[in-house]
């Protein structure tokens, strides 16, 4: 018996999706930043992810403030 290749959850949640694909942004933009500040801010985005599997809503308002404080923050950039 031969199965198909596994596509993803055969859900869809638009909030979970836009909210992963949030998550996946912010961790490719801290990447190439220095290790002394990259290692703070990816602790922070584990925080939330770690969030998001209890409280989505929340864990999207705690994003959305910690991308905003990122783009304004002169020192991580």
């Amino acid at each position: 018996m031969t199965s198909a290749p596994w596509d993803g959850p055969a859900w869809d949640d638009p909030e979970l999706t836009r909210l992963a694909r949030q998550l996946r942004d912010a961790h490719r933009a801290v990447a190439p930043l220095p290790p002394s500040v990259r290692q703070r801010l990816i602790r922070h985005l584990l925080a939330i992810t770690d969030l998001a599997k209890r409280d989505a809503a929340l864990a999207a308002r705690r994003l959305e403030t910690f991308l905003a404080d990122f783009q304004d923050a002169p020192d991580v950039r």
